[in-house]
């Protein structure tokens, strides 16, 4: 299991158009091979943003990898909202690797 995670500063102004601009975008990640599920997640407000998360699982670092060059990235990254204003900085990328994974 691959986890790859972007937080996001939001201006708490812009936050509802953040959150619908997420919720109305395709993402076209189900088409993509080793993709497994997704979550935007809303985090702590704060006085200058509120952080949020995007949570995506894959198979594996590969199937990572191969999406980030794809037409279906190309896709779901070309109508993505830049406004400066939106964000307290860029979002910032980490990635993990599954140590342990528990199910029920």
């Amino acid at each position: 299991m691959y986890l790859t995670m972007n937080r996001f500063k939001v201006v708490p102004a812009e936050a509802q158009a953040f959150e619908d601009m997420w919720r109305g975008r395709d993402s076209h990640l189900k088409e993509v091979p080793g993709f497994v599920s997704f979550a935007m997640m809303r985090g702590p407000e704060r006085a200058d943003h509120i952080l949020y998360a995007s949570h995506t699982v894959w198979e594996d670092e590969a199937s990572f990898k191969a999406w980030t060059t794809s037409e279906a990235f190309r896709k779901a990254h070309s109508g993505a909202k830049s406004s400066a204003s939106m964000y307290q900085g860029p979002p910032e990328l980490e990635v993990f690797e599954a140590v342990q994974v528990l199910t029920p």
